[in-house]
């Protein structure tokens, strides 16, 4: 579960949505396929980046889908994978990583084993148990700064922890692009899930990446993030204006997640009703930690919260 459709002022102008069925050429040294996971929390499916030419990096082989594999590796017949690189842990992204690594004999790079940002509370089951793919593990986990470079290009770790815990972003200097993965994309806002997610973190994250000069970024779903210093600007004044009509709701009497959910995200999607109950969960999380909202014991999604 990677985001959620959710319209703010960090939106950019009407574009086109990346679709699948082939490999285009985006820049002069990327090239982007879409995976045929098309869904209301992965746009038109999972994007995977090929960087470079003749020997390239692949950059989220996405989901354990025998197709997409099998028209990437077409696509790149005739090309030597050198590097397979992964963001985070979730089914859409990382279990083709495996199948790739046993098509071509590349290695598999980047984020750790899935990880969750703290113990599950007594009688809580993780929230997003179904997306995480526990199976994952990298023959080598890159660490913030750690780079992997193959002829003229250059990928470069920059650690994102939020929407898990183990989220890297990839910096390509080279086409001046930060490859990131589910932590900012221009569709739509991510989902943070405790316990997997965390939304202090996230929110450092945000803050991290503004003080990034990349001129474009390439997300995991969805089309690229142009002019990404205001855009990254933009997505943490909406979360911190989340966070202050959660705390109004709070002051107003509303006490559960489902009573603030109803109130904050009038006119929703019903299907993205499950997403925003985590986002608004890690919200409370937060405020809870930080001594801004209370809660009935430690915060769970189905527990009680008033104002501090």
């Amino acid at each position: 579960m990677p985001a959620m459709a959710e319209t703010h002022d960090t939106d950019p102008a009407p574009q086109a949505m990346p679709e699948p069925g082939r490999l285009d050429a985006v820049a002069p040294l990327i090239r982007r396929r879409v995976a045929g996971n098309r869904g209301p929390f992965t746009a038109t499916g999972t994007c995977t980046y090929v960087v470079g030419h003749d020997r390239v990096a692949v950059i989220d082989p996405g989901p354990d889908d025998p197709a997409h594999l099998d028209a990437l590796l077409a696509d790149l017949s005739g090309e030597t994978v050198e590097a397979i690189l992964v963001t985070h842990t979730h089914r859409d992204h990382s279990p083709g990583a495996r199948r790739l690594k046993v098509a071509t004999g590349a290695p598999i790079l980047g984020c750790g084993p899935h990880r969750a940002a703290r113990p599950l509370g007594e009688g809580e089951v993780p929230a997003l148990d179904a997306s995480a793919d526990r199976e994952h593990r990298p023959d080598r986990e890159m660490a913030d700064g750690d780079v992997v470079a193959g002829p003229g290009w250059t990928l470069g770790a920059v650690a994102t922890p939020g929407h898990t815990m183990n989220h890297l972003a990839f910096a390509c200097p080279e086409a001046d692009a930060l490859f990131s993965g589910d932590h900012v994309m221009a569709w739509s806002t991510t989902v943070v899930a405790p316990p997997d997610g965390q939304m202090r973190a996230y929110m450092e994250s945000l803050d991290k990446l503004r003080a990034r000069t990349e001129a474009v970024y390439w997300p995991g779903h969805g089309g690229p993030v142009r002019d990404p210093a205001r855009f990254v600007r933009g997505l943490a004044g909406h979360r911190r204006q989340r966070e202050a009509g959660i705390r109004a709701r709070l002051a107003a009497g509303d006490e559960r997640v489902a009573e603030i959910v109803a109130a904050v995200y009038q006119g929703l999607d019903p299907r993205l009703r499950g997403a925003a109950a985590l986002s608004v969960f890690a919200h409370l999380e937060d405020l809870v930690s930080r001594g801004l909202a209370t809660s009935d014991g430690p915060p769970l999604l189905h527990g009680r919260y008033g104002p501090a």
